[in-house]
């Protein structure tokens, strides 16, 4: 049944009443249920099984007799509404239910198809769920939540809501659409959970039963639903379960129930969640995605199982059967992060094979660096939505492929002592922060290969022939999203090498975001002094506070500086900050003069043996008081998050030890690499700001279960209940130690940890 049978809307054209008259004309006083088969043979309404709507029928032929457009005969029988079939007592309270999911012994789930668990769930739902047993409509299944310790609860299923206008924008539903597809909705009218106090059960039996739904209910339907509902009464719950499990919030209801004809609003608000049960739900409801964006928590749809589908599934690759040889690809990969592809796939010769072809496709073909971020970026998008502010962080990282001779494309980025040149891929990305720190994506990515063959820039060179320009075209992509957020405000945050006029100018034609860049030049202002000079002599506005941790002296090396060493400290800075007039440089008379204020941080009382801290920033931002110019000390402060991911995708993900043959492969293999690497640190970094989140934000089940074994065989060691410590496990895993006066884990013992997680886990699932 592709399509839902709209019995009713049928039945009420002006033919087939006609037909239904002529039918009730026929032999003498004929009975309703003949007339309701008869119009099933006739208009072809049968489910996905082959079998006659006939109680459709009659529901609508009883309808369209009360609205008085034909006359039914009288029925034969009343049908009996009797109470449901319950228990004669209540049913036993579970015994000695363990405080973590992990350990209830014996848990499952059970379908309710005979007569003593249909009285069971009856019995459960009519003294324990505010909404009682019934009775659910349209196409049902129900479930049991077994142990070993008695009955926990249950589950029940039903027909979909008719209209919800949140869930439908959601979808993008029209109204032919909706009428069409509803019954691909399966709706999760009851959810009673009986323990209190065991952690992550209510999470993991919701994952349990959605993975069960599909295939269970087309067994007993014949066809298979695409996507869960349910609605929490927000005044009593708070959802939190349903958003470990990756449920997803779309809204809210209106208060109105479904046979609230009079507008009585007296079911309550409630919160829409909903869950798709297929990567492509949207297509095969055949909706095309809302032009807004849905917000999205940072953590929500980063567990183990379900995270890559959800950040590549749908990539424009130009065949749906890329797409999903693409999610099945990267699957692979993040279950073994920095590991060539022949090594992660374990000897799954189709899946090589597949992946080379993706990874192989022509230059001109729809494969790009581009279309596999596509998903990712919506995803961003969304994940922006649900922040008050944003920071677009953007720098350049170079990637060096010296070693790879044969590659063709690559360009010249440098060259050592000796003057021998290196070749590789200068990469030029942004990516978005909330005001915590924690990473929501990438916004933009664009790799450059400069020619050697190029002549140097100059300052009349087109802005166009210079690589500044990956500056201004990521400027330009955080200005497209401030269009499509008008609710979230977006800085940009750039280093010095960003400090240049035509990035200012570019700004103030359209600024819809703000920014924030160091100072790198020392511009002459409207006054005979120049920037910095001029922000040294001005008042001090404040002072702030900055601790300062050791660092130790690192001598010179091939590709580093020599670094001094440094004892821990607290410095004081001082806070000057001003509005101030530049003028365009020579080579761009005719442009008007820029505004932006200024803000200099410089430490008041610097140590003998030590350099003098002093930032110079220049924003858009108005600045009237103190604490706006340390809000953009912090802010800026957090530009080391991209610092951070680049060095994660180069040791961690290894990319720039790939080996291709074309350009092209590497920006490939690269574009998989930057999304695995981002959701590591993301990882990482929730575990700082959020641990009190359910472990089940990021973790599958499986992982929880080994690493709860593998902390139970150590002293030092506690199974992971909360995100944090589920982080911190998997730190130690790869080389933490884990000692109470010890900073947090880093991004590369995560690393490890997550490789060595993954290893566990494979070995685990072989051991059934």
């Amino acid at each position: 049944m592709e399509c839902q049978s709209q019995i009713k809307r049928r039945l009420s054209e002006p033919e087939s009443i006609a037909e239904i008259c002529a039918l009730l004309g026929q032999g003498e006083g004929p009975r309703r249920t003949d007339v309701a088969r008869g119009l099933c043979d006739r208009f072809g309404f049968f489910d996905a099984r082959g079998r006659a709507q006939t109680a459709g029928c009659l529901k609508a032929l009883g309808e369209l007799s009360r609205a008085g457009h034909l006359a039914l005969p009288a029925p034969r029988s009343q049908p009996a509404r009797g109470a449901p079939r319950r228990l004669p007592g209540p049913v036993p309270a579970p015994q000695g239910v363990p405080e973590t999911a992990g350990a209830v012994r014996e848990l499952e789930l059970v379908r309710v198809d005979s007569e003593e668990r249909i009285r069971i769930w009856n019995e459960l739902m009519a003294r324990e769920h505010p909404c009682g047993a019934g009775p659910l409509v349209g196409a049902q299944l129900r479930y049991l939540i077994g142990s070993a310790h008695g009955w926990l609860g249950g589950f029940g299923f039903s027909a979909a809501a008719i209209t919800v206008a949140a869930r439908d924008a959601w979808i993008g539903w029209d109204e032919p659409g909706r009428r069409a597809q509803l019954h691909r909705v399966v709706s999760m009218s009851r959810f009673l959970l009986r323990p209190r106090g065991c952690h992550n059960l209510a999470s993991r039996v919701l994952g349990g039963v959605l993975k069960r739904l599909p295939e269970d209910f087309e067994s007993a339907f014949g066809y298979r639903p695409y996507l869960a509902e349910s609605f929490v009464d927000t005044a009593h719950f708070d959802g939190g379960c349903y958003r470990a499990a990756n449920w997803l919030r779309v809204g809210e209801t209106r208060g109105r129930g479904r046979q609230d004809r009079a507008h009585q609003h007296e079911a309550g608000v409630k919160a829409i969640y909903v869950y798709p049960l297929v990567a492509d739900f949207r297509e095969r409801l055949g909706a095309e995605a809302p032009p807004g964006c849905q917000p999205l928590a940072a953590a929500e749809g980063l567990d183990g199982p379900s995270w890559v589908g959800q950040e590549f599934a749908g990539a424009p690759l130009g065949d749906e059967r890329l797409s999903r040889r693409l999610v099945a690809s990267v699957a692979r990969l993040a279950e073994q992060p920095g590991r060539e592809f022949s090594a992660a796939a374990q000897g799954d010769v189709a899946a090589i094979r597949g992946y080379y072809r993706l990874i192989d496709k022509p230059q001109e073909s729809a494969v790009t660096m581009a279309a596999i971020l596509a998903p990712h970026q919506a995803r961003t998008r969304q994940r922006m939505a649900h922040e008050r502010e944003v920071l677009c962080v953007a720098d350049r990282t170079t990637l060096d492929y010296s070693g790879l001779a044969e590659c063709t494309g690559l360009g010249r980025t440098g060259s050592n002592q000796t003057g021998a040149h290196s070749r590789g891929i200068e990469m030029h990305s942004t990516l978005a922060i909330n005001t915590q720190g924690v990473p929501l994506g990438i916004v933009d990515v664009r790799c450059r290969t400069p020619d050697p063959q190029a002549e140097p820039s100059t300052p009349q060179t087109p802005l166009e022939e210079k690589k500044s320009v990956d500056w201004v075209l990521g400027l330009g992509s955080c200005m497209e999203l401030a269009e499509q957020l008008p609710e979230t405000r977006i800085t940009c945050v750039m280093d010095r090498e960003a400090d240049f006029f035509e990035l200012f100018d570019h700004h103030r034609q359209n600024p819809c975001v703000d920014l924030l860049i160091r100072a790198k030049h020392n511009r002459q202002t409207s006054t005979q002094l120049k920037l910095f000079d001029r922000l040294r002599q001005s008042p001090v506005r404040g002072t702030v506070q900055l601790h300062l941790k050791r660092q130790s002296a690192r001598p010179k090396r091939a590709k580093q500086q020599r670094r001094p060493g440094r004892a821990a400290r607290v410095a004081t800075l001082e806070l000057h900050y001003e509005q101030i007039e530049f003028a365009a440089p020579a080579h761009l008379k005719g442009k008007a003069p820029l505004c932006l204020w200024a803000v200099l941080a410089r430490e008041k009382n610097p140590p003998p043996d030590g350099q003098r801290l002093e930032w110079c920033l220049l924003t858009s931002r108005t600045l009237t008081e103190p604490a706006d110019a340390e809000r953009c000390l912090r802010d800026y402060a957090l530009r080391w998050r991209i610092e951070d991911w680049h060095r994660v995708i180069k040791t961690g993900c290894r990319v720039q030890e790939l080996a291709h043959e074309r350009l092209e492969r590497l920006e490939r293999s690269i574009a998989i690499n930057l999304v695995i690497g981002w959701r590591i640190m993301v990882m990482t970094l929730l575990g700082r700001e959020v641990p009190d989140l359910p472990a089940e934000v990021l973790f599958s089940e499986i992982e929880i279960e080994v690493l709860s074994a593998w902390a139970n065989g150590r002293r030092y060691a506690k199974p992971p209940r909360k995100l944090g410590e589920a982080i911190r496990l998997v730190a130690m895993l790869g080389g933490y130690p884990g000692r109470k006066h010890d900073p947090p884990p880093g991004h590369e013992v995560m690393w490890y940890g997550y490789q060595y997680l993954t290893t566990l886990c494979v070995g685990y699932e072989l051991r059934g």
